[in-house]
C-alpha cells in the first residue's frame, strides 16, 4: 500500500510517498508562509504525482492556515484517488524524528511555536511511541516549569533557552519522512485540526 504524507503544521512544507513503510521520494522545504502555493507542486514532483491509496496529514496543532492548508489538500486528493486520509499530530512526529536522531532517551518533551508568545508543549516515551500527557499551550515559564529537565525538541525551544540557556534543548521541524515511525495508534487520527487554542482566525461561514 502506497501513502502519501502531508505536513503542513509549521514553517515546512513536507510531503513523503511511502510503500511498505520504505520513503520512496520526498520534499521538505522551509517556507515560512506560502503552503498554498506550494503544496500541491510538491507532491506533483513525486512518482505518480504522489497518487496513493492512503494519505496521512498533520492535523497540528501548530499555524491555524497551514493545518488548514493540509487537509484540504489531503481531503481534496482522496475523493479523486478514492483514498482514505487519516490523520497524525504535529508533535508526534516531531517526537518520533527525535528518538531517531538521538536514540537512547526514554522520554523526549516536545516544543513547537504556538500564537501570542506561547508554545504547544507535550511529553512522549521512547518505546513504544507513547505520549505521556494532553498537549497544552503554555507560556514558555510554564513550559520550562513543566518539563522539569527533560530533554526538549522543536520549533519553539528558543523560546525555552532565551528563559534557560543551560536547558538541554534542539530546533527541529515536522519532517513527513518520519510519519513511517509512527504506530497505528497514532497515525490514525481524525483528520481535523489539532488547535490546541482557538484559533485567532476564524473559517467563513457557510
Amino acid at each position: 500500500m502506497r501513502t502519501l504524507v502531508i505536513e503542513t503544521a509549521t514553517a515546512a512544507c513536507s510531503v513523503a510517498l511511502m510503500e511498505d513503510g520504505h520513503v520512496l521520494d520526498f520534499r521538505h522545504v522551509v517556507v515560512g508562509r506560502g503552503h498554498a502555493e506550494r503544496l500541491v507542486p510538491m507532491i506533483a514532483e513525486l512518482p505518480d504525482a504522489g497518487r496513493a491509496d492512503r494519505i496521512l496529514v498533520d492535523c497540528g496543532p501548530g499555524s491555524f492556515t497551514g493545518v488548514r492548508v493540509g487537509l484540504a489538500a489531503a481531503r481534496g486528493l482522496a475523493i479523486g484517488w478514492g483514498a482514505e486520509v487519516l490523520g497524525f499530530s504535529s508533535l508526534a512526529l516531531v517526537a518520533a524524528g527525535g528518538f531517531a536522531a538521538r536514540p537512547g532517551d526514554d522520554t523526549r518533551a516536545v516544543v513547537l511555536e504556538g500564537g501570542h508568545g506561547e508554545v504547544f508543549v507535550q511529553e512522549f516515551t521512547a518505546d513504544p511511541l507513547t505520549p505521556v500527557a494532553s498537549f497544552a499551550s503554555l507560556r514558555p515559564e510554564a513550559a520550562l516549569e513543566r518539563l522539569a529537565g527533560r530533554h526538549a525538541v522543536g520549533t519553539g525551544v528558543h523560546r525555552l533557552l532565551a528563559l534557560d540557556p543551560g536547558c538541554v534543548a534542539a530546533e527541529a521541524l515536522p519532517d513527513a519522512r518520519d510519519a513511517r515511525l509512527l504506530p497505528e495508534a497514532l497515525a490514525t487520527l481524525p483528520p481535523r485540526p489539532l488547535y490546541g487554542r482557538a484559533p485567532d482566525a476564524k473559517p467563513p461561514q457557510a
